[in-house]
């Protein structure tokens, strides 16, 4: 065959070519192949295989003498297989005599050392191949990335949840003995009186434990400062880095996490959720697939309720749909909170009929209805837009509730200890049906100042009705419910969307008494009523927008500034937001009513959401 023959007979030409220019052009001259191409190939040679041509004595003899430089010493192997005339050649006796008869020379000694002396080493330092694969697998090179580890573990165990006990814990010197007694002591005073101890103070006395700084308290300590920094009474943004880098220190340290502790971490993941959405949403999968998936602890109900409730708020119905399912897959029982927060996604879903089946499926259930209970319905109806159901169950709420003994004003302590005590109620009732009637009617179900924001916030910043919100006010006043920051924020920005224009109920004469008001409110429970951020920057956009005048803004600003409560860091804000507003460069780019953003803002995080965060505070214990 023509191909066999061209490869071996490069395979020849390029090694053992040996003869003259002269011959080389006499042998193409006359039409001759040089080496291995024969003349002719014969028509018994076209109907052989592949391999059996595929064989070139002047190849085979090379190789013998450069792989066995001691061919002449070895028997000669006669070759088994017959071949063609054509496939001869004239110089191979040639080749194989001189082969025979000139000497070998040794072969040169190529040792480790040798070979490696081809390639030039560096100058610093030598690496191996495992380092540079690593390098590769480094997504951030160069040995950036944090290591894979430790491993999150969460464990009720009895065993794992008190480890360390006292006696396996180091010492230490005297000066640490007296940083953890002090450290025990803020953390025992802080459950017993919240407002004499901040969260703050006991962190930054933690912080002062040499590393790991957890292995220097016992397991009842880790689970109590886990606890109190896990439930703050406002969850800022503070609150949740501290209550992460205890998080993180406990992985460290190698110890393991309690479920209600996880469930803490999602929790503050969500807070923002009606803010921002899609990223919260993310934050809290990311955490339940870390705790089902590398933890292999399995979520409870808190878990779930967690779950569902920040898919609502990022507006993901379709994953809350999935999650109650997984509920019911599961067979997680719905407790106080699940049904509260299927009012809530209803609500969201601006579906009246919703809201009242699942309050209807939660009367059902046995559990107890109160106040909190009745404002996520309240809110549900404003944002489906049916003000009379809303003003229905209000006036019930008003009227209906004789019966029950005077309860508490609720605060952070007492929020926390009532829905213990109706989650109590509930769980009686259903034991002994006989006592659910009488349970319930102790139970309040009277209006609180969450109420009455609800509606103040609806009829001042969406319909602008001042006349419902004077009556609000004054019913208000007539039960005695003492006022609240959040009331005036709701009144200001209704000034602020309404006020401003000619002959409009929102005069700066009225806004001047509300002002008056709030000043008095502050001067007259400097502890309880505190003019913050937003109510100091909402008062000032409120006064130019309904006096035109810059001196006005300007005086509020100084009567403002001797009594709010604004920490130093956000002054230098306060004060470029002055200028801004009384340049009117604030808030340019909502346009020159300012309407349209300010009711977007509010259907997107008002109403609703202070119905359910009353619960939420007290969800995870």
């Amino acid at each position: 065959m023509k191909i066999p023959a061209r490869v071996d007979g490069s395979v020849c030409g390029a090694v053992l070519s040996s003869g003259t220019p002269a011959t080389l052009r006499r042998a193409t001259t006359t039409g001759r192949r040089p080496f291995c191409a024969a003349s002719e190939v014969s028509r018994e040679s076209r109907k052989r295989p592949l391999g059996s041509s595929f064989f070139c004595s002047r190849t085979s003899l090379w190789l013998h003498s450069t792989f066995l430089p001691n061919l002449d010493n070895r028997p000669a192997v006669p070759l088994s297989r017959r071949r063609d005339a054509s496939h001869t050649y004239s110089t191979a006796a040639a080749a194989a005599a001189t082969t025979s008869t000139q000497p070998v020379p040794p072969a040169p000694v190529r040792d480790k050392r040798a070979l490696l002396s081809y390639v030039p080493a560096e100058a610093e330092s030598e690496t191996t191949v495992d380092e540079h694969l690593n390098y590769y697998r480094d997504p951030y090179r160069r040995g950036y990335a944090p290591s894979d580890g430790p491993r999150l573990q969460v464990s009720d165990n009895k065993h794992d949840v008190a480890y360390p006990e006292r006696e396996e814990i180091y010492s230490g010197d005297d000066a640490l003995k007296r940083t953890i007694a002090k450290l025990c002591s803020c953390i025992s005073l802080q459950f017993r009186h919240p407002h004499r101890v901040t969260l703050e103070s006991i962190y930054k006395l933690y912080c002062q434990l040499p590393e790991p700084r957890m292995l220097n308290l016992t397991g009842i300590w880790r689970n109590k400062l886990m606890r109190i920094m896990g439930a703050p009474r406002k969850r800022d943004m503070e609150s949740m880095l501290r209550y992460f880098a205890l998080v993180g220190d406990v992985k460290n340290a190698g110890l393991t996490l309690r479920r209600s502790q996880w469930n803490y971490a999602m929790s503050f993941a969500t807070k923002y959720a009606s803010r921002s959405g899609a990223q919260e949403m993310e934050a809290a999968l990311r955490l339940w697939r870390e705790m089902e998936r590398e933890a292999k602890i399995k979520g409870n109900d808190v878990t779930f309720n967690v779950l569902f409730d920040v898919a609502a708020k990022a507006g993901n119905f379709t994953l809350a749909e999935m999650i109650y399912s997984e509920m019911e897959k599961r067979g997680i029982e719905f407790n106080r909170f699940h049904h509260v927060s299927l009012i809530y996604y209803f609500g969201l879903k601006l579906d009246s009929g919703g809201i009242r089946a699942a309050y209807r499926e939660m009367v059902e259930s046995g559990e107890m209805i109160d106040t909190v209970v009745l404002n996520c319905v309240i809110s549900g109806f404003l944002r489906c837009g049916e003000e009379a159901a809303a003003e229905e169950t209000y006036e019930r709420m008003k009227n209906g509730n004789t019966l029950a003994v005077d309860m508490p004003e609720r605060d952070y302590m007492m929020g926390k200890v009532v829905t213990k005590v109706l989650m109590m109620f509930s769980k009686v009732g259903r034991e002994h049906p006989q006592l659910k009637e009488s349970l319930q009617t102790n139970v309040q179900l009277a209006p609180d100042v969450r109420t009455y924001r609800l509606l103040v916030e609806h009829y001042a910043i969406k319909l602008g009705d001042l006349g419902k919100v004077a009556k609000y006010l004054d019913e208000m006043k007539f039960l005695k419910i003492s006022v609240h920051p959040t009331i005036f924020l709701a009144l200001l920005k209704g000034f602020y969307a309404h006020g401003g224009i000619q002959g409009s109920e929102w005069s700066y004469k009225r806004l001047q008494g509300v002002l008056s008001a709030m000043y008095t409110a502050r001067d007259d429970h400097a502890r309880g009523f505190k003019i913050g951020n937003w109510l100091a920057v909402w008062a000032l956009r409120a006064v130019k927008k309904c006096s035109l005048s810059s001196e006005a803004v300007i005086q509020t600003y100084d009567e403002m500034a001797s009594r709010w409560d604004i920490p130093e860091h956000r002054l230098p804000f306060m004060s470029s937001l002055l200028e801004n507003i009384v340049q009117d460069r604030d808030l340019r780019a909502s346009g020159p009513a300012h309407g349209g953003t300010l009711h977007r803002s509010y259907q997107s995080s008002g109403s609703t959401k202070q119905s359910s965060d009353s619960c939420t505070n007290s969800r995870i214990s």
